[in-house]
């Protein structure tokens, strides 16, 4: 078994790389290939944190299984740590030997912003040039990155509720701060949401005409970065009906206002992918993809990081 470190898998995992290898494994899964169950929470009634687990598998051309385990402590920033710890652990599919274990934070961060190029690419308008990335975490981060790998030198601004987190951020990779949600918004035809907010930050009557919006934060039943409005009037793409309609609180919380049903879901992006959909009809269309982050995500990128690994000698081996 190979033991991956937090440096070994950001060493291996590459945006450019992870970006098409979720294109592919996304589009296998629309076409009945890999098998992705809900993932499992166990939510402790007086802890603060909860424990995630997400198995996926896959019959060919090799077997494999991998489960994330994951822990979400919501205090960890101010302790300087990842929201997201735990590992990724990835077994040979017709014997069951655990063949890797890998630190979790780097696959989530990466596999999460290179799935919202996959989408920005396959549903953006491709004139896109303006992007507003909401949040100065990790996920920010990741999705600047993301967004630079997919769109020709564009534009970023970055809002975060705390200014000096922003302009920490916005230092680090060169993009511009943005004073409100709404300055952030203006004109652009790209946005990322990457917070915890529990309530709407995003109003959509700020958002720009034909604008995407990856909505990848606050992945809860009960908490929301999108108000009622663009949900509903959102061409609505996710990454897993069943993920969509049991988890995300974008959704969830607009659907007793009557704003939306289970036909509200236009596709899952596999199926745009896979051609099963044909996606963005016309560039004034407000396109959502909700993003909910799927264990198949995480069987794919762990595969790269594992051959990777193997071709350049990165990781410890143990006798398990």
């Amino acid at each position: 078994m190979i033991v991956l470190s937090e440096h070994d898998v950001r060493e291996l995992l590459d945006m450019p790389s992870c970006i098409e290898a979720m294109t592919e494994v996304l589009a296998a899964l629309a076409r009945g290939e890999l098998h992705n169950p809900l993932r499992s929470i166990a939510r402790p009634p007086d802890a603060p944190t909860l424990l995630g687990l997400m198995p996926a598998y896959r019959a060919a051309p090799t077997s494999a299984y991998a489960l994330k385990e994951i822990v979400v402590v919501p205090d960890n920033p101010a302790r300087g740590l990842d929201t997201h710890m735990g590992g990724v652990l990835l077994h040979d599919g017709e014997t069951g030997e655990l063949l890797a274990i890998m630190n979790a934070s780097p696959i989530t961060e990466i596999r999460t912003a290179a799935v919202s190029a996959v989408a920005t690419r396959a549903l953006g308008r491709p004139d896109a040039q303006r992007v507003a990335i909401l949040g100065s975490g990790a996920q920010a981060r990741g999705h600047v990155h993301a967004m630079r790998a997919v769109l020709d030198d564009p534009e970023i601004r970055i809002w975060a509720r705390h200014l000096e987190t922003a302009e920490e951020l916005a230092r680090e990779v060169g993009a511009t701060v943005a004073p409100s949600v709404d300055a952030a918004l203006f004109g652009a035809e790209v946005v990322c949401t990457t917070t915890a907010a529990s309530e709407p930050i995003v109003e959509k009557r700020w958002l720009a005409r034909g604008a995407h919006v990856n909505a990848v934060g606050s992945c809860f039943p009960h908490t929301r970065e999108l108000d009622t409005e663009t949900v509903a009037h959102a061409s609505f793409f996710t990454d897993r009906r069943e993920s969509c309609l049991s988890e995300a609180g974008d959704y969830i919380l607009a659907a007793p206002e009557g704003a939306v049903g289970p036909e509200h879901i236009k596709a899952e992006l596999g199926e745009v992918l896979a051609g099963l959909h044909p996606g963005r009809e016309h560039e004034d269309e407000l396109t959502v993809f909700e993003s909910l982050g799927i264990a198949v995500e995480d069987l794919a990128s762990a595969e790269l990081v594992v051959r990777r690994a193997r071709e350049r000698r990165v990781g410890v081996e143990v006798d398990f």
